[in-house]
């Protein structure tokens, strides 16, 4: 069994529902603008360091590739994984640039916020021609 290092960022469990929904906007409202801005075309990490520079100018803490804590279904600390963004340590932001989602993508982040203890995820996609976002909710 690894021995986990105190890195590893915990999911938050003090914010409401109602406060969490407010930061969805903030990211919903910089993915549109940065979709609009550069549009589809661009590889992932582009459009992660754009949403990290919005997200912090808008006063978010943004933690980019962080550590994570995988656990099983008794609460057993497995292994740590790396998110590509964690927003306020309440939410996961999946972040892809591919030409539509997949159900292999929304069981990607389901499977994060299950075995993470995140209760929130948002999905986006930079790569289509429509900008898309979902949310999540455990």
């Amino acid at each position: 069994m690894t021995e986990p290092h105190s890195q590893f960022i915990r999911p938050r469990s003090d914010l409401p529902d109602s406060d969490v929904n407010k930061i969805c906007d903030v990211i919903r409202e910089a993915g549109f603008g940065l979709h609009k801005y550069l549009g589809p075309g661009f590889r992932e990490k582009v459009y992660e360091r754009g949403m990290v520079h919005r997200l912090r100018k808008a006063g978010l803490l943004v933690r980019v590739q962080p550590s994570v804590m995988i656990y099983d279904e008794d609460g057993t600390e497995l292994i740590e994984e790396t998110m590509d963004v964690i927003v306020e340590d309440v939410l996961i932001l999946e972040l892809k640039a591919v030409r539509e989602t997949s159900d292999a993508d929304i069981a990607q982040l389901l499977g994060y916020l299950k075995a993470t203890k995140f209760r929130h995820g948002l999905l986006v996609n930079f790569g289509a021609p429509k900008f898309y976002i979902k949310k999540y909710v455990l």
